[in-house]
C-alpha cells in the first residue's frame, strides 16, 4: 500500500466551500480509480486554511499514471483547485509499521 500525502493551503475564508468541495471530489474523481483504497482529510488547528489529504493507493503507479494521466485528474482539479492558495506539496510513502 501507498500513502499519498497532499499538504494543501487555502485562500483565507474558504473552509466551508472547499470542505464541501474536497468531499465531493474525492467521491466523483478519485473514488473510482484503479487502486484507489481510500482517503482521510484533516483540518489544521493552528493553520485553519492548511489540510492534510492522505489517500491510499494500492501501488504508486495507480495515482502517478493511472489517476494523474486520467481525465478524473481534471476533474479532480477542476473541482478543488479553485480554492489553492498554492499548488499542494505531495509526496509519497510505503507503509514500514502499523498499530492494530
Amino acid at each position: 500500500m501507498i500513502l499519498e500525502l497532499a499538504d494543501i493551503r487555502i485562500h483565507p475564508g474558504q473552509n466551508a466551500a472547499f470542505e464541501e468541495a474536497i468531499q465531493r471530489g474525492l467521491s466523483a474523481a478519485i473514488g473510482n480509480a484503479k487502486g484507489f483504497q481510500g482517503y482521510k482529510v484533516n483540518k489544521g488547528l493552528e493553520s485553519p486554511e492548511r489540510y492534510i489529504l492522505q489517500v491510499f493507493w494500492d501501488t504508486l503507479e495507480d495515482h502517478t499514471i493511472g489517476f494523474r494521466q486520467s481525465e478524473a485528474f481534471t476533474q479532480w482539479r477542476a473541482i478543488v483547485g479553485p480554492y489553492f492558495a498554492a499548488p499542494p506539496v505531495v509526496e509519497h510513502f510505503d507503509l514500514v509499521a502499523k498499530s492494530a
